[in-house]
């Protein structure tokens, strides 16, 4: 989040916040900030106010693909490299999905459990991306987290890494909700 905030802080005009996955619960925190004016969700939690990560993924349904979330090393959750293509980049090449898994940037544990105050989705325009293959955030969580925020939604056919296999498809729904934001020289 402070991360976010010290970006958001520099800029000069209005800003459109975009997250994947965990991103998700970043910019329905920080896209509190006046400056930003919509947000973009691909395959990304939406949490709710007292929701974490960690409440979202509690009680999966029966059958739900479990991601391959290796034991805490330091700290730090890393995807099982040796299940990362299936699990996360399953329609993204074989040699680029092995470099996204040996590439994969650790999150710190206590990322799960950071609970929203108030989800920016509330005040905020927002669009939702499904990527309808996803084994990470499975679909029908991503459909209801869109829902309960009034996104503006788009499916996508996809892997959690849909931001790599679909790149026109994202850069068309950054584009749709950048629609009416006017630059500020």
């Amino acid at each position: 989040m402070a991360a976010t905030r010290l970006v958001i802080a520099q800029a000069k005009g209005p800003v459109i916040l975009v997250g994947h996955s965990y991103g998700g619960v970043v910019i329905t925190e920080a896209g509190n900030d006046p400056k930003v004016s919509k947000l973009v969700y691909v395959a990304a939690f939406a949490p709710d106010k007292g929701e974490s990560v960690e409440t979202l993924i509690q009680n999966p349904p029966p059958g739900a693909p479990v991601p391959p979330i290796l034991p805490p090393q330091d700290g730090y959750l890393f995807l099982d490299k040796a299940k990362f293509h299936a699990s996360f980049a399953a329609d993204v090449g074989a040699a680029k999905a092995a470099f996204m898994a040996d590439s994969q940037v650790p999150w710190g544990v206590g990322a799960l459990t950071g609970a929203i105050s108030e989800p920016a989705w509330k005040s905020k325009p927002s669009w939702y991306l499904v990527a309808t293959d996803d084994k990470m955030i499975p679909p029908p969580a991503q459909r209801l987290m869109s829902k309960r925020a009034g996104s503006a939604v788009v499916e996508v056919k996809g892997s959690h890494a849909i931001y790599v296999s679909q790149p026109k498809a994202v850069a068309a729904i950054i584009e749709s909700a950048a629609e009416g934001v006017q630059k500020t020289a």
